[in-house]
């Protein structure tokens, strides 16, 4: 399997998906609970995420086709998708929202399926990269390293939600805005590759 490839679909997971950017929601929507309750939503939270992206990866191309959507076309359509969630992050529109998510959640106990696994850990635009990457993959084998990368990042979020109360006070909140815009300008560049590779798909293009 093409290492380049792998690199490529680390980078998409990780920056979509988020980790540094939903650690301070898993903070706020956990706050006044125990260590083992915390501990608890976060392993649920990523596991319920991990099987709806992996779902995805295996039946969402032929829900395409049945419907008749080609795979370049929803090439493309990722990559605009990824490009705006970009913007979100670029311009912390997505934080704005995601807290506005996170304060009715409060007086629930268990945020796990929502808002966390749905939709801000298998959200849109996580869906479209495990479709996309998936889609490029060759055979078998790269589509399981996909999902070998798609199950790490789910770890490393997994360890962060973990270890939330420490990388808050790490990196305070200048920090995990500076860190979340630089991802932002990666996924941006990653998205516009996207696209390109979809026109490239349909004939158009070198």
């Amino acid at each position: 399997m093409d290492s380049a490839f792998l690199i490529t679909a680390f980078a998409t997971l990780f920056v979509v998906i988020d980790p540094i950017g939903l650690t301070p929601m898993f903070i706020a929507l956990t706050a006044d609970t125990d260590a083992r309750h915390r501990r608890s939503v976060a392993i649920r939270a990523c596991a319920l995420a991990a099987g709806v992206l992996v779902l995805f990866a295996f039946l969402g191309e032929s829900v395409l086709g049945f419907i008749g959507i080609s795979m370049p076309a929803f090439r493309i359509s990722g990559g605009i998708l990824l490009f705006l969630t970009a913007l979100d992050m670029l311009f912390e529109r997505r934080t704005k929202r995601r807290a506005d998510k996170a304060e009715p959640e409060q007086e629930y106990p268990d945020p796990s399926v929502f808002p966390l696994a749905i939709p801000l850990i298998a959200g849109p635009g996580a869906i479209a990269s495990v479709i996309l990457l998936t889609g490029q993959a060759e055979d078998a084998v790269g589509v399981a390293s996909v999902l070998g990368v798609l199950i790490g990042v789910l770890m490393l979020l997994l360890m962060m939600f973990f270890s939330a109360g420490v990388i808050e006070r790490a990196l305070g909140k200048t920090g995990i805005t500076v860190v979340t815009r630089l991802l932002g300008m990666l996924l941006a560049a990653l998205s516009v590759q996207f696209v390109l590779d979809g026109l490239r798909a349909f004939g158009l293009g070198g």
